[in-house]
Parts: C-alpha cells; sequence; structure tokens
C-alpha cells in the first residue's frame, strides 16, 4: 500500500503528462516482451514449419521455386518484424513526452508567477515538480528500454540470416 501511495504522489507532482508517459512506458514493455516471447517460443516452431513447407513444395520448375521461397522468407520476416518500428517509434517519443511535460510544468510556473509574484517559491514548486519529473521519467524509460530493442534488432538480423541459409541448403 506505501508503494502504491508513494507511486501516486510521484504521478501527482509530475502532472498529467506523467499519466501518459506511464502508459506509454507500459505499451513499450508489453511489446518488448511479446518480441521476446515470439523469438524465443513462436519462431523456431514458424520456421522449421516454413522450411518443411519449402522441402514438400520444391518442382523442377526454377521460377517457380525462387518465388516459392521468397514468399516463405517473406512470410516468416514479417513477422519477425512485427513491431519492432513501433518500439523504436514509441522509445523516440518517450522523451518528446517528457519535454512536453515540461513546457506544460513551466507555464504553471509562468502563471503562478504573473498572479502571486516572484517572491513566493513554495507556489512556484508545483510548476517546477511538473516541469521535471516528466522529463527525467521519459529519458529514464528511453534509455532503460534501448538496449532491449538494439538486441532485438539484432536478433531479428541474426535470425532472417539464419533462415537465408537454412532456405538455401534445403535446395
Amino acid at each position: 500500500m506505501e508503494v502504491l501511495s508513494k507511486l501516486s504522489d510521484f504521478l501527482d507532482a509530475g502532472g498529467d503528462v506523467l499519466w501518459v508517459i506511464l502508459a506509454v512506458t507500459i505499451w513499450l514493455w508489453c511489446l518488448i516482451v511479446e518480441r521476446y516471447w515470439f523469438f524465443l517460443r513462436e519462431l523456431p516452431e514458424n520456421r522449421s514449419g516454413q522450411l518443411d513447407h519449402w522441402r514438400e513444395v520444391h518442382s523442377g520448375s526454377r521460377w517457380f521455386n525462387q518465388q516459392k521461397r521468397r514468399q516463405l522468407f517473406s512470410e516468416v520476416e514479417c513477422s519477425m518484424l512485427r513491431n519492432l518500428k513501433l518500439i523504436t517509434v514509441l522509445i523516440a517519443l518517450l522523451p518528446m513526452l517528457g519535454l512536453l511535460g515540461t513546457v506544460t510544468g513551466m507555464i504553471q510556473v509562468f502563471d503562478v508567477m504573473a498572479y502571486m509574484g516572484s517572491g513566493n517559491p513554495r507556489a512556484m514548486a508545483d510548476g517546477v515538480s511538473a516541469a521535471t519529473i516528466p522529463t527525467m521519467a521519459g529519458m529514464v524509460v528511453a534509455i532503460l528500454a534501448i538496449p532491449f530493442a538494439t538486441e532485438l534488432n539484432r536478433r531479428y538480423q541474426r535470425e532472417r540470416r539464419r533462415l537465408h541459409t537454412a532456405m538455401s541448403r534445403a535446395e
């Protein structure tokens, strides 16, 4: 309960933009976990199924074999690429959302200064918190997600080469 209370206080201090950053963060990590699940659990079955299908339909026509190989390779490649670009986009979006929080927080500070003057720092504290916390949160989440996105892209490239080699050997 205390953790939830502290999380709620943190989200309130960061302003409304911090809730958006939290939603994007949850979406981002769900996509990353889903991609790891795919590469570790689903891809080996998918790849072996396509290779078996490739061996079965292999005919004497060279043109037909090339087209069928391209089709099977593309189907596996499309399944490997799913959501990888979206993960990269969300990582790039998080610092921008943090900057949006900075701008809205600074607007709050200027509003307080306009009404109360600059002699009351306590009145400006909420705006300063709303200006700095979203920027920090967006950048921290983006920095933490970059190694996972990089590793997923490398895994995609490695699996793509492996599939290409396996299909070439099966000819």
